[in-house]
């Protein structure tokens, strides 16, 4: 969402653009197999999660850019450059059959971490990706803390935010993620009655 700042000596306001990605996918596991079966629709791929995979979250650990010849100029891990979140079951999966994308992802946090002083372009998730004010408060304390313990274990560092499935919310929800600790999550602009600017 663009945003800007007051500039120095009269000249124009900095504009800044922040890109975030939010990446899902529900548990697709046959509770009596524990493991996915064959899904027709995602051919020629085994299962959706396998598909999404090759067609997206792979790619996005090397993105190619590009000239106007279309010789590539260079290759970057999009994670690096974007706020991002994973939902705890798609890390699941990753971990156990795309070990190589799972720490890419990992990584880009820590190097993103590196370059934003401290900051990580990792957030939280829900971990059901559950639909907040559908839910009693303790099932939202459960989400928020289980999304936050899943986050801690990953990443080995406290999230800052949180996304909240469909940027679903209640008021009830901003008071668990505020004393979860949590310091913002990201909503449409129809979702905020007012704001404050962030030096106020």
């Amino acid at each position: 969402c663009p945003a800007s700042r007051s500039s120095i000596d009269g000249d124009p306001p900095l504009r800044f653009v922040a890109v975030h990605g939010h990446f899902y996918q529900p548990p697709r596991d046959n509770p009596w197999l524990e493991a996915i079966e064959v899904q027709d629709s995602a051919a020629p791929w085994h299962d959706w999660n396998e598909r999404v995979t090759v067609e997206c979250y792979a790619p996005n650990t090397a993105a190619r850019r590009v000239g106007d010849d279309n010789r590539i100029l260079d290759i970057a891990d999009n994670y690096e450059k974007i706020s991002f979140d994973f939902g705890p079951t798609l890390l699941s999966w990753l971990e156990r059959h795309r070990p190589d994308v799972y720490a890419k992802i990992l990584e880009a946090d820590r190097l993103s971490r590196q370059t934003r002083g401290g900051h990580g372009n990792a957030i939280a998730q829900v971990y059901h990706h559950a639909i907040l004010p559908l839910c009693t408060r303790r099932d939202k304390v459960t989400q928020v803390r289980w999304g936050l313990e899943d986050f801690r274990h990953r990443f080995g560092r406290e999230p800052e935010g949180m996304w909240l499935a469909e940027t679903a919310v209640d008021a009830e929800s901003l008071e668990v993620l505020a004393e979860a600790g949590v310091k913002f999550t990201i909503l449409a602009p129809h979702q905020a009655a007012r704001i404050r600017p962030l030096d106020a």
